[in-house]
């Protein structure tokens, strides 16, 4: 008698699989809403961007040239900028142009040149856009790790909503639609240093953490200093009876005594093991960087990228204030914090259509009249993104807030003494630098994203797609003023 034969399991439905990869509190579920984040990012700047971007080069594909340059065996341009550049921002040094921006997005970009067979082959401006959505996607996971791990209040959803605001209501959003060198270089930055964060949280993978920050730093320096995060995430996991506050709560001990206590308890093989893994690639980035520095310019330092032999105007300062100065700060601080539209003194601006001040017609004349211009400098910060007052008085603070706090300081520092406010720009694009880790603190300080704040995200979103749509678009130059000289930061009487 033959065996009983088992009828074959009948197929899971669709209904049913869609259910099992959104399971709450499922991996599947986090990495489904993250990549929902990349799409809708992704489909929105493309939109923003037209066509100009997504099926020709950029007038300024730097590091496409770069990576060019270095599969023929070079690290200068063999026959200098080309002529669709102007010439704009190359290092000259002994008779040889050089691309004087750190090179990761080169690196990143390499393959792709080589597949197409030249720079100007290369849509480098789509390439971007097909990565500007990947620091906002992670900036969710990082949201959500958080979350997870009890050390933020938000839900899921507000988490969802954050990482789009960073997206569509910062300058990131003007930014990731440009594909142009000095834009593309936020877009990189701004993704590698998101997958940072996330694997630096509880110092979870400290060798991915240091190689990921290494081309953080090497795509945008100023997030080198990030490292302070790490360091941080390190030494808390590495406590064997918790931080200072959780194993003495006595308010007779002084903080420095309850670090000491905290550093007594520190397995000090265990965050010394840490530091190394994350320090080994951090140091092979810097010695890379240190190396092309030297053979290029002929200054061995990881920094020396070659910024101050820049063919630019205003060349003399960079001679004699260098790159970095308190010089520069009064002006940076004018341009992130205080430049704001510039009002006519009356009706609207009708430069084409000279005596045109009534409104009906600057209303039918609107294509000629604009009720604003924009200096190219950028608008103030606190203007186009005004979500960020709250930042002030945190309603839960603690260590990682601290933490956090001190790691975004110090870009903020570094890119306010920088020679550049970042001109030309719709709003203060130096920003990129830090933003995330002011979203993380937007979650941390768990103040309620009440009707005043959601008012502020509107805001911050239409400005933010005016400068998307408007800024570097010839139809729409009407809104901006452009001074050569940099001297001009607000309206002239």
């Amino acid at each position: 008698m033959a065996p009983p034969t088992s009828s074959p399991s009948p197929p899971t439905p669709p209904s049913s699989r869609l259910h099992a990869l959104l399971e709450p509190e499922s991996k599947s579920r986090r990495v489904a809403l993250a990549v929902a984040v990349w799409v809708v990012c992704t489909v929105v700047f493309a939109v923003i961007a037209g066509r100009e971007r997504l099926a020709d080069h950029t007038p300024f594909n730097h590091f496409a040239l770069l990576a060019d340059a270095w599969l023929h065996g070079r690290q200068d341009l063999a026959n200098g900028a080309p002529g669709y550049t102007q010439n704009n921002d190359f290092a000259q040094f002994d008779g040889k142009t050089y691309i004087s921006f750190p090179p990761f997005p080169a690196v990143l970009m390499l393959p792709f040149v080589k597949l197409a067979g030249s720079a100007e082959a290369f849509q480098d401006g789509q390439f971007i856009l097909w990565l500007a959505g990947v620091g906002p996607a992670v900036l969710f996971l990082v949201l959500e790790k958080l979350r997870r791990g009890g050390r933020s209040s938000r839900t899921e959803m507000q988490n969802v909503f954050l990482a789009l605001l960073f997206a569509f209501g910062t300058v990131y959003f003007f930014t990731a639609v440009q594909g142009t060198v000095w834009f593309a270089a936020h877009v990189v930055g701004v993704g590698v240093l998101a997958l940072y964060i996330l694997f630096a949280l509880d110092a979870e993978r400290p060798l991915l953490a240091g190689l990921l920050l290494g081309c953080a730093w090497t795509t945008r320096a100023p997030m080198m200093f990030a490292a302070t995060l790490f360091a941080f995430e390190a030494f808390r996991v590495s406590c064997k009876e918790g931080l200072p506050a959780e194993i003495e709560a006595e308010t007779r001990r002084t903080f420095r005594e309850r670090v000491l206590i905290a550093w007594a308890g520190v397995d000090k093989p265990l965050l010394f093991r840490r530091y190394a893994l994350f320090a080994a690639p951090l140091l092979v980035s810097v010695a890379l960087a240190s190396w092309t520095n030297f053979s290029r310019f002929h200054e061995l330092s990881p920094l020396a990228f070659g910024h101050e032999f820049l063919g630019v105007v205003w060349k003399g300062r960079i001679d004699r204030w260098g790159l970095a100065s308190v010089h520069y700060l009064p002006k940076n601080l004018g341009a992130a914090l205080t430049i704001l539209p510039w009002m006519p003194p009356k009706g609207l601006y009708c430069n084409e259509i000279p005596g045109v001040r009534s409104l009906p017609t600057a209303l039918a004349n609107f294509t000629s009249c604009v009720p604003f211009r924009i200096n190219v400098h950028g608008l103030a910060l606190w203007f186009t993104t005004p979500i960020y007052f709250w930042l002030v008085r945190p309603r839960r603070n603690g260590f990682l807030y601290g933490a956090v706090l001190v790691t975004a300081l110090i870009p903020i520092a570094i890119d306010l003494l920088y020679q550049n406010s970042g001109w030309q720009q719709f709003g203060y694009r130096f920003s990129n630098d830090y933003a995330l880790f002011l979203f993380v603190l937007l979650a941390l300080g768990d103040r309620p994203f009440g009707a005043l704040f959601k008012l502020a995200a509107a805001w911050s979103v239409v400005w933010a797609l005016f400068g998307a749509v408007t800024f570097d678009r010839a139809k729409f130059d009407k809104f901006y003023y452009r001074d050569g000289t940099q001297t001009i930061l607000y309206q002239p009487d």
